[in-house]
C-alpha cells in the first residue's frame, strides 16, 4: 500500500517545504498510485529513489511500449489511472503506439515525461525530442511544468483531465526540475477533481422514457462506459423491466452478463449473429456508454445490421461522442451509472409493473440457440493440426468464470470475439479500435497486477507474439502468473486472408518462421507447452492454473481456416494498367 508519513499528512493541511521529486511522489500517493511502469532512466532517478519509501512499486518492463499497455489494462480492471514513465527522448517516444491505443480506448492515464533540461532545450542535445508536439494528437492534453513551484499543481491538472476526458495526459517536466525546493500543500483528489458528471438533463430522460415504453422492438447496446461507471447492474434492471434484448458494443463482451436470458452478445467484427439479427429489427436503440464507433457498427457476416431508421437514445459522459457517428433522437450527457439509475427510476414510475414479453424472450432464446449451435458446428470442423475455432472453444470452456481475458489484434484474436462470454465486468481487455499488434500480453500483465487473485489469460497470434514475448522476462522477474495462449498458424493471418480473397493467394510478407515458442518460454524461466491436439488444451490449462506461474501455450492451429477479411470496408479488387503488372489484374485471374 502507498504510505503517507505524519509529516506529509501535515502537508495536506498546509504548505510545507519539500523537493519537486517529493511533491510529485506525494501527489501520486494521494491519487492512490501503487505501481508505475517504465524503464529506469537518469532523467527521473531522483524521483525514482523515493518510490520504495512511499510504497510505490516501480515495475520495469523490457520495452516502453509495454509499459503503457500494462497501465491501460490496469486502469480498465482497477478503475485507477495508470502511470508510466521513461527516459527523455527515446524512452518516451517508444510509448507512442501504446499511448495512442489508450487514447482511442478512452483509458485514463498519466505519462510522466521527463524532457531535456531547461538550460539546453532547443539545442538538439543528447536524447532530446519535442515530446509535447509528438504526443499532442494522441493524448487528451499535454501539460508542461514551467517552474519548480508548479510540479504538483500541473500533475494534479494531468490527473483531473485524464479522469474527466477519459484518456491519457502527458505531464512534461524538464529533467532539471526534479531538483530544488518549493512550498507545497498536498491536496486530496476530491479537492481538485470530480468523478461524476451527473445523470443528465431530466427533460431528455423523460423523452427517452417515452421512446422506450412505446417501442415495439427496443434494443440496448451496453458499452465500456457502463463498465467503467459500475453501471451494468442498472442496465440489467432496465432490460428486465421492459424485456429489452441487450447487446454489447464491439470488444466489450463484459458490458452485460452473457448468461442473462436477455443477452444477445457482441456487435461488430466477428461478433454475434444473434445480436445482429436482433439489432437489425430495432425501432429504438438505447446506447449506454458507447460512442457507436464506425468500425464497431460495420456490416459483418454480410449482415448490414445497424438499423438506419431506429430512434437512438445515446448516453455518454463525453459530449463529443453524442451523435458523432449516428444521428440520435435523444442525446444524454452524463455518467453511465447515474444516468441509467435516473432513467430506471423514471421508467418504473411511467411503467410501474414489470413489462413481461414472453414472445420476445422466446425470440431471443431462439436466435441465441441457433448462433450457439453454429459456433459449435464451425469449431468442430476438422483442422490441421487444430481448427482455431475449436481451440478457442476448448480454451473458453476450460477457464474459470472469473478469468480476465486480453485479446490482441489479428485473425484468431478477432474470431475470439464470438466465443468470449463474461458474466462479470472488467473481464474483457481488448486492443480495440487502434488495432495495434503486441497489445494482449503486456495488457494481461497489467490486468493481473490490478487483480492478483484472478486468472488472467492473453489470446495472441504468433505475429503479435513476436512483438511482446520479451515481456515474459518481466512476468518471470515480477512473478506475474499470466497465461499466454499463442495461436500459431505461422502467418500474419489477417493479412494473409486479404491476399487469399483479393490477391489470388500471392503471399508476400505474411508467412512467419519462428522458433519453438514453448522452448523460448522455458529458457526465460516460464512454463512452456506445445499443443497440437485440441483435447490437450483443457488439461494443460488446468495444470497451469494450479501452478500459478507465468506460462506460454504454443497452440498450433490451421493456417488455412481464416476469418473473413478484417478491413473489407477498405479493400478493393486490384486493377493494373502497366503491361508488366497486367497479370496481377483481377480481371486477368478471376
Amino acid at each position: 500500500m502507498v504510505k503517507q508519513s505524519s509529516e506529509m499528512k501535515q502537508a495536506t493541511n498546509r504548505k510545507v517545504k519539500m523537493t519537486p521529486s517529493e511533491a510529485i511522489v506525494e501527489t501520486l500517493v494521494a491519487e492512490g498510485i501503487q505501481e508505475v511502469y517504465g524503464i529506469v532512466g537518469s532523467a527521473f532517478m531522483d524521483m525514482l529513489d523515493l518510490f520504495p519509501a512511499a510504497g510505490i512499486r516501480f515495475l520495469p518492463v523490457r520495452h516502453e511500449q509495454s509499459a503503457a499497455h500494462m497501465a491501460d489494462a490496469y486502469t480498465r480492471v482497477s478503475g485507477t489511472a495508470g502511470v508510466v514513465i521513461g527516459q527523455n527522448g527515446p524512452g518516451i517516444t517508444n510509448m507512442v503506439t501504446s499511448v495512442a491505443a489508450a487514447n482511442q480506448a478512452h483509458t485514463p492515464m498519466v505519462v510522466i515525461s521527463p524532457s531535456a533540461g531547461t538550460p539546453t532545450i532547443g539545442w538538439d542535445g543528447f536524447q532530446e525530442a519535442d515530446q509535447v508536439s509528438i504526443f499532442k494528437a494522441i493524448t487528451k492534453e499535454t501539460v508542461r511544468v514551467t517552474h519548480v513551484s508548479r510540479v504538483a499543481d500541473t500533475l494534479r491538472t494531468a490527473f483531473r483531465i485524464a479522469y474527466a476526458e477519459r484518456g491519457p495526459v502527458l505531464y512534461d517536466i524538464p529533467r532539471d526540475l526534479f531538483y530544488g525546493e518549493l512550498e507545497e500543500q498536498i491536496l486530496q483528489p476530491h479537492q481538485y477533481r470530480v468523478d461524476s458528471r451527473g445523470s443528465g438533463d431530466p427533460v431528455l430522460l423523460d423523452r427517452a422514457v417515452e421512446l422506450l415504453k412505446n417501442a415495439e422492438h427496443p434494443v440496448i447496446i451496453s458499452g465500456r462506459g457502463a463498465v467503467d461507471a459500475d453501471g451494468v447492474d442498472t442496465v440489467v434492471k432496465i432490460a428486465e423491466h421492459l424485456t429489452i434484448p441487450a447487446a454489447v458494443s464491439y470488444m466489450h463482451n463484459d458490458a452485460f452478463p452473457a448468461d442473462h436470458p436477455l443477452a444477445v452478445g457482441p456487435i461488430g467484427y466477428m461478433g454475434s449473429k444473434a445480436a445482429m439479427h436482433t439489432l437489425k429489427k430495432a425501432d429504438v436503440v438505447l446506447a449506454i456508454g458507447t460512442r457507436l464507433s464506425v468500425f464497431g457498427t460495420l456490416p459483418c457476416y454480410d449482415i448490414d445490421y445497424f438499423p438506419k431508421q431506429a430512434k437512438i437514445i445515446q448516453i455518454d459522459i463525453n459530449p463529443r461522442n453524442i451523435a458523432r457517428t449516428h444521428p440520435v433522437a435523444v442525446g444524454i450527457i452524463g455518467d453511465a451509472k447515474a444516468a441509467t439509475e435516473a432513467l430506471y427510476e423514471k421508467l418504473t414510475a411511467a411503467v410501474p409493473d414489470v413489462h413481461k414479453n414472453p414472445s420476445r424472450l422466446q425470440e431471443i432464446s431462439k436466435v441465441n440457440d441457433e448462433w450457439e449451435q453454429e459456433l459449435v458446428d464451425l469449431a468442430m470442423e476438422d483442422g490441421n493440426p487444430i481448427n482455431p475455432r475449436r481451440a478457442l472453444l476448448e480454451l473458453t470452456k476450460a477457464l474459470p468464470e472469473n478469468t480476465i481475458i486480453s485479446t490482441d489484434i489479428g485473425n484468431v484474436s478477432s474470431t475470439a470475439n464470438a466465443y468470449l462470454k463474461f458474466n462479470q465486468t472488467r473481464r474483457h481487455i481488448a486492443a480495440l479500435t487502434f488495432g495495434n499488434t503486441g497489445f494482449a500480453y503486456p495488457a494481461a500483465l497489467g490486468a493481473q497486477l490490478a487483480e492478483p487473485d484472478s486468472p488472467v489469460v492473453a489470446i495472441i497470434g504468433d505475429g503479435a507474439w513476436g512483438m511482446s514475448l520479451h515481456e515474459v522476462s518481466t512476468a518471470v522477474e515480477q512473478n506475474i502468473p499470466v497465461i499466454a495462449c499463442v495461436f500459431n498458424n505461422k502467418s500474419w493471418a489477417a493479412e494473409k486472408k486479404n491476399q487469399v480473397d483479393y490477391y489470388d493467394n500471392r503471399f508476400i510478407g505474411s508467412d512467419i518462421k519462428a522458433p519453438e515458442f514453448a522452448e523460448v518460454a522455458r529458457s526465460m524461466g516460464a512454463l512452456g507447452y506445445t499443443i497440437e491436439k485440441a483435447e490437450d488444451i483443457a488439461p494443460v490449462v488446468k495444470e497451469v492454473l494450479e501452478k500459478r506461474k507465468a506460462a506460454v501455450l504454443n497452440i498450433y492451429v490451421d493456417g488455412t481456416q481464416l476469418a473473413p477479411p478484417f478491413r473489407r470496408d477498405a479493400l478493393k479488387m486490384p486493377t493494373r494498367y502497366l503491361d508488366k503488372y497486367k497479370h496481377l489484374d483481377h480481371e486477368e485471374w478471376k
